[in-house]
């Protein structure tokens, strides 16, 4: 089966990168979930998406981000998750927007030797269950301008979708959790 393919981006690729997320989450509709690893200079990443939140009150907006122990850290996980909560609305999310729900994995926060410690480490954005964009790249100004990074953007509804599928069973099944709770229309 052959799929239709937009665009291969990389850092070096000018137009595509945050550019080209940032004009995913502009003409969203319905829904965009967006999953990554590392995210900085989020406030800058995340304005359009916030903006088009604004524009659409119904919009469902999920992200699924990393967050880790720190090692040597002892806190009890509420904890751990309420900082990094508060990073997030402080430091990444554009002030006094509408919010998303964001999720993670519990696992990540497994005490240092665990053998079940896990990170999130994907990075896709989906829109609208109607196009899916995969990424090496983090949400950080290296990955987009620096590194040696490759991206796929794919205009499918049958991949967007399962790739969606795949995160709201993650949701479903309890195998991650709420760090933030936004005004998702979802569980």
């Amino acid at each position: 089966m052959i799929f239709p393919i937009t665009d291969l981006s990389n850092s070096k690729n000018p137009g595509w990168g945050i550019d080209g997320v940032r004009e995913m989450f502009s003409h969203a509709k319905r829904s965009v979930l967006v999953a990554g690893y590392a995210v900085y200079q989020g406030r800058r990443v995340f304005q359009a998406l916030a903006n088009r939140m604004e524009e659409i009150p119904n919009l469902r907006v999920l992200l699924f981000l990393d967050i880790q122990r720190s090692k040597g850290d002892t806190s009890i996980k509420s904890e751990l998750v309420l900082r990094f909560a508060n990073q997030f609305l402080e430091n990444q999310w554009p002030m006094g927007k509408p919010l998303p729900d964001v999720y993670y994995d519990p696992r990540s926060l497994s005490q240092e030797k665990s053998p079940s410690k896990s990170c999130l480490h994907a990075k896709v954005v989906v829109v609208d269950d109607a196009e899916v964009f995969i990424s090496s790249a983090n949400f950080t100004e290296a990955a987009q301008e620096r590194n040696i990074e490759i991206g796929l953007l794919v205009k499918s509804p049958s991949i967007a979708g399962q790739v969606g599928k795949f995160f709201d069973i993650l949701v479903g099944t309890n195998q991650v959790e709420r760090a933030l709770a936004g005004r998702s229309l979802g569980p």
